[in-house]
């Protein structure tokens, strides 16, 4: 989506960890951490790449990413980190999200999960007429 509206798409990723999923909260810290040294998005695919979650594997990716091991472990126990992980909570209840993946277009959730679906709500919401 993003390629093919490189002027109009933005995404923003919501932390939402999940209660049931006990390193859920920490990956979602260690993400945060690792983009503040600017990996997150390397850091994050490579979460969702892994078979099995927990604080071994969370710190393998930190290392396999040459971050700065003190400076990741220090920013991951971080107010500023928690304070943005509840923050994204909070906007997530409030927009009455209560599962993931959960994908807006302009602030409406997008129920159909196909790329072509994808591309008729972004047209819509730029005033596109539809394709026939």
């Amino acid at each position: 989506m993003l390629e093919k509206n490189p002027d109009t798409v933005k995404v923003v990723l919501k932390n939402l960890p999940l209660g049931m999923h006990q390193f859920a909260d920490p990956a979602a810290r260690a993400a945060l951490a690792a983009g503040e040294q600017g990996k997150f998005w390397e850091f994050h695919n490579a979460l969702f790449a892994l078979p099995a979650l927990d604080d071994k594997a969370i710190e393998d990716i930190a290392v396999k990413l040459g971050l700065k091991m003190e400076q990741f472990k220090s920013d991951m126990a971080s107010p500023k980190i928690r304070q943005k992980v509840d923050q994204d909570i909070m906007d997530a209840q409030k927009a009455g999200v209560t599962g993931t993946p959960t994908i807006f277009v302009n602030g409406h959730p997008l129920r159909e999960r196909t790329l072509e679906d994808f591309q008729k709500k972004i047209d819509a919401a730029l005033g596109k007429p539809a394709k026939k």
